[in-house]
């Protein structure tokens, strides 16, 4: 505990001398919504970045719940100075319909803008009811008339009116799809029809894998609610049982002139988020593009283009980073990847906008999301001098962009101040020296330090009941992700080179290419080749032994 609390104490004079050398920049503070307009079944995330401390949510409780509350920080040098930012997130969920209004919020010293946010109100739950039913379920989905292998939003709502002891709310996977439950459920209160009712909500998707009629069961409960005075006076045994009513959907094939890779959408959106005017020869300018997509999943979108830019700059693609939740009924994927790009000499550098392809589910037709091209003034690098960071505009100057208090980039200029590099220089060198003597110091006190033979952990493999399931109800790259963990392998192609069995590797082969059919007619079957071909796992090929070349081990076995 005290070797615990001198580690904190130690770390917090580093960063108030750090603070002290460099100075921080000036407190900002704003907030914003994911979206304007909600129904009152729905949630909206209001996201607040500042540096003058932790937000106050109490004023939120009086028209919303409060949930699922994020937090992050970033510190950056700018100027010579050093300047911290922290984002909070919180999750909200409207107890009324009609316009209402997110309060200012106190922050530190500061307070955030009010937000004006619509709540319409939810009719489907009204037509649902059946009389004054102590317990009904309903089931929505977002496109009654999908394209094969889309991804279809399916909601199942429970309604309550009494206090329940147990139950279980399922939905059935269709025959000729694929049905996984995402995220967790939502406990909300709604009245319907002039009666109060307990609501939980459970989101899954649906993928259609062959076109023609889909028949999706409707969802049931069964459950056993606390017994009330009727249920003692009458012999009740408190049982609940309700059913929402079949859907059937009508899949639709996926069209001729579509573009490929196939890609079935409601929306899809490209910004930057971060965009360079300037650079310097040999130096890294930073482009971010972001992708949001109405109607996908991570595993079903395509990776976003790289930045075609010539042999004038190299560039350098950093792992995108996903981001999955829904839009009232329907899947949001929220995609974001960071480009370093290097020009190799002075001069105009122009960027090809990125571009993607893909299917409007709702008109029927092609369409193409494109962002404008990138110019840049490359001015020559200077030999010797420290490198300074590019100044980045936000997007406000692009064409064809748009820009709203969400999407505003926080961009700070770094010039080549000798002052401010020195500060810095000299901070962290003090930094090191107090480092230098807190090790020192527990060293004394006998801390325990880490030996050489200690393991980290590695996470289990997956199982078989991992892989049945998978072949029952994933998709394809849900089964290669997880053929491949457990052959300790990557992608298909490597996949297929691991596998011994010639009649696994054509059970994969063949759901490949009837995934990719034009009608998917042929899916069923893959699907059940697969069950039969990996019914008693897979069969790898021996790993070949370590080539022998008569040195000793550099590090021998320990006895």
């Amino acid at each position: 505990m005290n070797a615990a609390i001198s580690t904190r104490r130690w770390w917090r004079a580093c960063v108030w001398l750090l603070l002290g050398v460099s100075g921080v920049s000036n407190a900002q503070t704003r907030a914003w919504l994911d979206r304007d307009a909600i129904s009152d079944t729905d949630t909206v995330t209001l996201t607040i970045e500042t540096d003058a401390g932790a937000p106050d949510y109490a004023p939120l409780q009086a028209d919303f719940e409060l949930s699922g509350q994020t937090s992050s920080r970033q510190v950056q040098w700018s100027q010579g100075a050093m300047s911290a930012r922290s984002r909070y997130g919180i999750v909200l969920s409207p107890r009324r319909s009609g316009v209402l209004t997110v309060p200012a919020l106190q922050v530190g010293a500061m307070r955030t803008t009010a937000l004006p946010l619509t709540v319409s109100a939810s009719t489907s739950a009204s037509a649902a009811v059946p009389g004054n039913a102590t317990a009904f379920v309903e089931t929505e989905v977002d496109d009654a008339n999908p394209y094969v292998q889309q991804s279809v939003g399916v909601v199942v709502r429970l309604y309550y009116a009494s206090q329940l002891l147990s139950g279980e709310l399922g939905l059935d996977t269709p025959e000729g799809a694929s049905l996984q439950r995402v995220g967790e459920d939502r406990s909300l209160v709604r009245e319907v029809n002039g009666r109060r009712y307990n609501l939980v909500e459970r989101r899954y998707l649906l993928i259609p894998e062959r076109s023609g009629p889909l028949l999706l069961a409707g969802a049931r409960f069964n459950g056993r609610s606390v017994g009330g005075f009727f249920d003692d006076m009458f012999g009740g045994d408190g049982r609940l049982r309700a059913n929402a009513p079949d859907r059937t959907l009508q899949v639709r094939a996926q069209p001729d002139a579509a573009p490929q890779p196939w890609l079935p959408l409601h929306d899809l959106r490209l910004r930057y988020t971060a965009a360079p005017t300037r650079a310097r020869a040999g130096e890294a300018a930073t482009v971010v593009v972001e992708a949001v997509a109405d109607g996908a999943t991570r595993a079903q979108f395509p990776e976003l283009p790289s930045l075609d830019v010539g042999p004038g700059a190299q560039v350098f693609a950093e792992p995108a980073q996903y981001d999955e939740t829904f839009n009232g009924s329907t899947p949001r994927l929220t995609l974001t990847r960071r480009y370093s790009v290097v020009p190799r000499q002075a001069g105009t550098l122009v960027i090809p906008g990125p571009r993607m392809a893909w299917w409007d589910v709702k008109a029927g037709q092609p369409r193409t999301a494109t962002l404008p091209d990138l110019t840049l003034a490359v001015v020559a690098g200077v030999p010797g001098s420290t490198p300074a960071p590019v100044a980045v505009d936000t997007t406000a100057a692009l064409p064809g962009t748009r820009q709203t208090p969400s999407d505003a980039v926080a961009v700070t200029a770094v010039h080549g101040r000798p002052w401010g590099w020195i500060a810095a220089a000299a901070g962290f060198a003090v930094l090191w020296l107090l480092t230098l003597i807190w090790g020192w110091r527990r060293r004394r006190r006998g801390a325990p330090a880490a030996t050489a033979g200690t393991a980290t952990p590695l996470p289990a493999a997956p199982s078989r009941a991992d892989l049945r399931r998978a072949l029952d109800t994933g998709g394809l790259d849900e089964i290669v992700s997880l053929l491949g963990a457990m052959g300790g392998v990557r992608g298909l192609d490597a996949l297929l080179a691991r596998l011994a069995d010639e009649a696994q590797r054509d059970a994969l082969r063949a759901m490949q290419a009837a995934r990719w059919s034009r009608d998917g007619g042929d899916v069923a079957p893959a699907r059940q080749a697969l069950r039969r071909a990996f019914h008693d796992g897979p069969h790898w090929r021996p790993v070949a032994g370590t080539e022998k070349t008569g040195l000793e081990p550099l590090y021998p076995p320990g006895r």
